[in-house]
């Protein structure tokens, strides 16, 4: 009210001093000007001018008279103007129970026309509410105007949009499955995984129109892992998930009741972890006539953390240097990858000392040669005792090849896609040091693959 007061003070005030400008001002020069000119007389004029009340009598006066002009629109001293409120929420008046309402907007813009002081007080006392009453609409399609309730008449107003098409359909409900899906697993500290979820609940009950129950494909639980603040090992609970429901095309279905409108979890998070070794591998070919002789790294091991059954997966690290067209001893700056389901590593950068020594090579012989990836039901065997081993090149620095063994090689047959009868099949052999080089001295064997 205190605002109201000063408002209309002000507006009096400014009233004041545009008359004593533009009106008492100028009447006193004038006044001056008709008594200069009627000395003769100037006695009795000068003695009601020269009393001190006459000219604030003068100038109330011309102030009220204004006044009364400006109040009841004979004098328009401002023009009108508009203003905009958007976002203005529309309340709707209808049976919740027992329909459902498509096609009214959340808000709508509302632009207030009138003259400044009535758009000033419309802001300060108007509760701005927008309503469409269905009271008493049954189910079908309609055109409908919305209302705005103001408390100042001299406003006037426009509605964006003012007239809906609208659908009014029965509510009906039925039963969804509940699952989850986990928001900001990134923002979890990287030593802890999600190791459970266990909702309150395994199914909710969906409310709406039929066309839109049939549009639902699933009903999820959205968990914000950010704002439950997991810091630790251990079981909590989790309450006010909220429920959404998405259409085929994964779009959230806004007109759908959700019954509960959001439900409680059981989260358990663990921190899994495991040390790893880091194995070297070697990408490209040396300058011929070098062989590596030793493959140093700073680290050995990595303590790796993540998701229990991605980790159990794992049996190494790997750590890859590029030593194509190397001639000579090289320290590599290597950053590890962390692989699919690892979150943390306790390292993630390490130095990898790489020496040289002139190449040489022997044979080993007698490596038995294994088949793998043979079909269901299928048995294979050599076709021949020649063909059950075979001899190998060994190449690397006389180092590394000093204490290799027959045992230390490893040669198989893919037999993918292979099928009964006798094939002639590629053999390759490897070892598990980086430093050796094998070669099969033959390419091909012969494999006979029989039913079981």
């Amino acid at each position: 009210m205190s605002k109201i007061l000063k408002f209309i003070a002000g507006i009096f005030i400014g009233i004041y001093h545009l008359i004593d400008k533009y009106i008492i001002v100028p009447i006193s020069r004038l006044i001056y000007r008709i008594n200069e000119l009627i000395r003769n007389n100037s006695g009795r004029i000068e003695k009601v001018l020269n009393r001190p009340n006459v000219l604030i009598y003068v100038s109330l006066f011309c102030a009220i008279a204004v006044f009364l002009l400006v109040d009841t629109k004979s004098l328009s001293l401002l023009n009108d103007e508009a203003e905009v409120l958007t976002d203005q929420p529309v309340r709707v008046i209808y049976n919740e129970e027992a329909f459902v309402v498509e096609g009214v907007p959340k808000t709508v813009d509302i632009t207030l026309i009138g003259r400044k002081s009535d758009l000033y007080l419309a802001k300060q006392l108007g509760e701005h509410e927008v309503v469409l009453d269905l009271s008493g609409y049954n189910t079908g399609t309609y055109k409908v105007k919305l209302k705005y309730n103001h408390n100042i008449e001299t406003v006037n107003y426009k509605l964006d949009p003012s007239t809906l098409s609208i659908k009014i359909s029965e509510k009906i409900s039925g039963a969804k499955a509940l699952t989850y899906d986990l928001l900001n697993e990134d923002k979890l500290d990287n030593k802890l995984s999600i190791k459970n979820i266990t909702l309150d609940r395994n199914e909710v009950i969906i409310k709406g129109s039929a066309e839109n129950l049939e549009k639902i494909a699933k009903v999820k639980a959205l968990i914000d892992l950010k704002a439950a603040n997991l810091t630790e090992k251990g079981t909590s609970t989790i309450d006010s998930i909220m429920l959404v429901a998405y259409a085929n095309d994964g779009s959230i279905l806004d007109n759908i009741e959700i019954v509960p409108a959001k439900i409680s979890a059981s989260i358990t998070v663990d921190s899994y972890n495991a040390e790893l070794p880091i194995r070297i591998v070697t990408e490209g070919t040396l300058t011929p006539g070098f062989a590596l002789s030793s493959v140093n790294s700073s680290v050995q091991k990595v303590t790796v953390y993540g998701d229990e059954e991605s980790i159990k997966a794992l049996n190494y690290i790997e750590a890859k240097i590029n030593v194509d067209g190397l001639s000579s001893n090289k320290v590599y700056n290597v950053t590890l990858t962390k692989p699919s389901g690892v979150k943390y590593m306790t390292e993630n950068n390490i130095t990898v000392d790489v020496k040289l020594e002139s190449e040489t090579s022997r044979e080993i012989s007698g490596i038995s040669v294994k088949p793998i990836n043979l079909g269901d039901k299928l048995k294979a065997a050599a076709a021949s005792l020649e063909d059950q081993n075979i001899t190998v090149i060994v190449k690397g620095a006389a180092s590394a090849l000093e204490k290799l063994e027959a045992k230390d090689i490893i040669a198989t047959v893919d037999l993918s896609g292979y099928t009964t009868g006798t094939h002639d099949v590629e053999v390759k052999a490897s070892t598990s040091d980086i430093r050796v080089t094998v070669i099969p001295k033959v390419s091909t064997i012969k494999v006979r693959i029989m039913p079981e």
